[in-house]
């Protein structure tokens, strides 16, 4: 299992921008989709909002919103 959990949604082009960064920088993650409704609740507890990407780094106790600035977290912290 990954300690970086993603919360995205199927067809999002900001979600994809991430996952083309990790795949390029062959960066896992363990992938959520909010298409799901618990995925969804389970997203809006964490983090306060229905909004994708949201990158979960339980390894760093990072979490954030926001694909450029997960881009840039990724680029510097892994």
């Amino acid at each position: 299992m990954s300690d970086l959990i993603l919360y995205v949604k199927t067809g999002c082009p900001w979600c994809i921008k991430v996952l083309n960064l990790a795949s390029e920088k062959g960066i896992e993650f363990e992938l959520r989709n909010i298409a799901d409704a618990g995925v969804a609740d389970e997203l809006i507890k964490r983090g306060g909002k229905r909004q994708v990407p949201y990158l979960v780094d339980k390894k760093n106790g990072a979490e954030m919103y926001e694909s450029a600035d997960i881009i840039e977290y990724l680029k510097k912290s892994l």
